[in-house]
């Protein structure tokens, strides 16, 4: 290779380099810019009353403590309903018994995970909050299990496709029929990665607020029952946004903080949990 040719590769990777980096820097900066107005605008809203009362009169001390409480129920709600349907459609995805249905199965959770939120709660809002529960928590939380399902689906069947298929052989050497084969070893085996999966699908629908209004809707106070209308961060921050109550603007800030704050721990516990597992090199 002569001098000349090694001049040149040094300079087209530098550019390559420097292209990159100011790539970097135009995603960072909205992020940056983002953070800066959340912050300087939402941390003047962070005090004990903000953390432990709930809605108030307007003048009194209040608080955003029950949409916190509200959309951790939320989350909680859409899991019991998302995980068992969930691994189980995993699983028969991993291990498909029928290549036909398997496709038209990730098909149709393709489509699914492309609904918009809005139309989720729309279905959510005509099956079940009109003919049975009215808005609920429980309605809100089948809306939000909705969203989750595709991504958690998918998270299941990369997990379980990871796991040798020399399990499985071994397994059913042993004489145990496939689907405890699947049950009692490949799953367990596949844990870690499934776990990751949820939280990345909590994440995504901890910011949810379309599906929610027509589900759940809101409410200024405790819930006590899944059959009750239940506060929710989202909810709260869109109702707060567009008040004329300056108080209430400035909760808004606090709440978008928050909530950002929920997003960001499920995404670091992620990592953290991934680190645990797999060592220093998991994303």
């Amino acid at each position: 290779m002569s001098i000349g040719n090694a001049g040149y590769r040094r300079i087209k990777s530098n550019v390559i380099v420097i292209l990159m980096g100011l790539t970097v820097l135009a995603c960072l900066v909205p992020l940056a810019s983002l953070l800066y107005t959340l912050i300087s605008n939402g941390v003047g809203a962070l005090n004990f009353d903000f953390f432990t009362k709930v809605e108030g009169a307007i003048g009194e001390k209040s608080g955003v403590a029950h949409a916190i409480a509200g959309s951790l129920l939320h989350m909680l709600m859409s899991t019991i309903f998302a995980v068992p349907v969930g691994i189980a459609i995993g699983m028969f995805l991993a291990r498909p018994t029928h290549a036909r249905l398997a496709k038209t199965t990730r098909l149709l959770l393709d489509v699914l995970a492309g609904v918009p939120a809005i139309i989720i709660g729309v279905f959510i809002y005509t099956i079940v909050v009109r003919p049975f529960t009215g808005f609920s928590l429980l309605a809100g939380g089948m809306a939000l299990a909705l969203i989750m399902l595709p991504i958690f689906v998918r998270g299941t069947e990369q997990a379980i496709r990871a796991i040798p298929s020399s399990v499985d052989e071994a397994g059913l050497a042993l004489g145990l029929p496939g689907y405890r084969v699947l049950l009692r070893i490949v799953l367990p085996a596949a844990v870690p990665a499934v776990m990751t999966g949820l939280f990345l699908a909590l994440a995504r629908v901890g910011g949810e607020a379309a599906p929610l209004l027509l589900t759940s809707f809101g409410k200024g106070t405790w819930t006590t029952s899944p059959m009750d209308k239940t506060a929710s961060l989202p909810v709260l921050l869109f109702n707060y946004a567009k008040s004329a109550v300056e108080e209430q603007n400035k909760q808004a800030w606090g709440a978008a903080m928050v909530l950002v704050i929920i997003i960001l721990g499920f995404r670091m516990l992620t990592r953290l949990y991934n680190h645990w597992q797999y060592g220093q090199g998991a994303a």
